[in-house]
């Protein structure tokens, strides 16, 4: 197997993993929990969920012909709360998911080299995948995080548990 197959066979598991880890996070809550908020400043789960849907889609959408930031995208109205339900939340996840996953098992080993442009700043496709692999990541350990507060002595280990 080439290096290009099999990084693009890795990270179409990691983002797997990924998105797995979140949906087990918020499959222990209920639908008020999914939209707590610590305080003001902070985000609930379904903000952060909103927010990575609208990311996939403005960025993955078009990805070697359009720039990553779409014109259409309304980054700010990410971050208000108007989604209503689990259900509309969990529709916005697939979303995004089903729209960046797409793209992602669409490409070839030699697409990773080829340019493609984010905010106007050129960018390879591997540099891309992985700028999107942090930010995924990142938010997906804010969601267990959030998650493991709300549930406290309830919580169910996403991982190995303590002690074993």
């Amino acid at each position: 197997m080439s290096i290009g197959k099999e990084y693009l066979k890795v990270v179409r598991e990691r983002f797997l993993d990924m998105k797995n880890t979140a949906e087990r996070a918020m499959e222990q809550l209920s639908e008020e929990e999914l939209f707590y908020c610590f305080n003001e400043e902070s985000n609930s789960i379904a903000i952060i969920v909103k927010h990575m849907s609208g990311n996939m889609i403005s960025r993955w959408t078009d990805f070697f012909i359009s720039d990553g930031e779409k014109p259409n995208r309304n980054r700010d109205a990410e971050f208000i709360n108007d989604l209503k339900s689990r259900e509309e939340l969990l529709a916005c996840w697939e979303k995004g998911w089903e729209t960046f996953l797409n793209t992602l098992n669409e490409m070839h080993e030699n697409d990773l080299l080829k340019t493609v442009t984010i905010r106007n700043e050129p960018h390879s496709v591997i540099q891309a995948i992985e700028r999107q692999m942090y930010h995924y990541s990142y938010h997906v350990g804010q969601i267990v995080y959030i998650a493991k507060q709300i549930k406290s002595k309830h919580w169910k280990t996403l991982t190995i548990p303590r002690r074993k």
